[in-house]
């Protein structure tokens, strides 16, 4: 189970690496080709690697982030499928705005082929809030 801990930790820091030094598409090995991402309070969805992956691409692209840090992270593992959340502090730039960003960020994985892959994610307890650039 500590090598299934620490692998699954690997997965998601490799993740977040991805996205947040804009090689966004260095996450794709991670995602499971059918991967669901829910918006926030369950207002939508995204579904699909690529979709997904263009999602956070678009992020990259318009916003450039000012501050981030991650806290409290857990994960759960039974058998072949674990839950991995942590909250999160985020503030980011856009054009015309700064926007800070807090939550917790919370992702399913799967084993697969002795890999850990995400298969869904959402965004719980999200807070989102304009300040003074």
């Amino acid at each position: 189970m500590n090598d299934s801990r620490s692998e699954i930790q690997q997965t998601i820091a490799s993740i977040n690496e991805a996205w947040r030094s804009g090689h966004v598409d260095a996450m794709a090995p991670y995602l499971h080709p059918d991967i669901v991402m829910k918006f926030p309070k369950f207002a939508g969805e995204v579904a699909g690697k690529e979709h997904l992956i263009a999602g956070f691409k678009e992020f990259s692209a318009n916003a450039q982030v000012i501050e981030y840090t991650e806290s409290d992270q857990q994960i759960d593992i039974a058998g072949n499928c674990a839950v991995v959340s942590f909250r999160f502090d985020m503030l980011y730039e856009r054009a015309k705005y700064r926007e800070r960003s807090t939550g917790r960020d919370l992702w399913v994985f799967q084993r697969e082929s002795n890999r850990w892959v995400a298969v869904w994610r959402t965004m719980v307890d999200l807070s989102e809030a304009r300040v003074q650039k």
